[in-house]
């Protein structure tokens, strides 16, 4: 019997299979900040994460299957990093724990704005973010040309910016 088939509960076979929380963090930044570059995530990361662990989050998330990496056609000595299915598949966990974090941990209006638009727009809003991911990530287009969830998740988050600017 392998460790998996004697693990068996799923919430702990998701918890084993991402790693830690630099990993949903990566995760989080390849899908809400478009971040696709090893530079783009390390300088970027809002909660400061060290090149060494940031290498070691790519290397462990490609391997088990969350992430793929590509020569960049426009630099050499550049590596592009895209979302998988699994992991495009981690849009309503994400959205469920952005949704609890807001309603129970003392987040900024700016850093939970798009929290509020994933929570409130539900799965429908979940599943459209999705395509979009599978569009820029697997080369999937996208079925819908309506409005895209990314861009009511953008525009909220910038009239956010404007707002807390406007009241300092």
């Amino acid at each position: 019997m392998s460790e998996t088939q004697r693990s068996g509960c799923p919430i702990n076979l998701t918890l084993e299979a991402l790693g830690d929380r630099w990993s949903l963090i990566v995760i989080r930044d390849m899908m809400f900040g478009n971040r696709r570059h090893f530079r783009e995530l390390l300088t970027h990361s809002e909660e400061g994460i060290a090149s060494n662990i940031l290498a070691d989050r790519l290397k462990r998330l490609t391997e088990n299957g969350f992430l793929t990496r590509a020569d960049d056609p426009s630099h050499k000595q550049k590596a592009i990093y895209s979302l998988t299915e699994q992991a495009i598949q981690l849009v309503p966990l994400l959205a469920e724990m952005g949704a609890w974090g807001r309603r129970h941990l003392p987040a900024t209006r700016t850093l939970s704005v798009r929290a509020e638009i994933l929570e409130n727009g539900g799965r429908p809003l979940w599943n459209a973010f999705m395509d979009e991911l599978r569009e820029s990530h697997l080369g999937t287009p996208r079925p819908s040309t309506g409005p895209k969830a990314s861009d009511q998740m953008r525009d909220a988050y910038l009239a956010a910016l404007k707002e807390e600017g406007e009241t300092h």
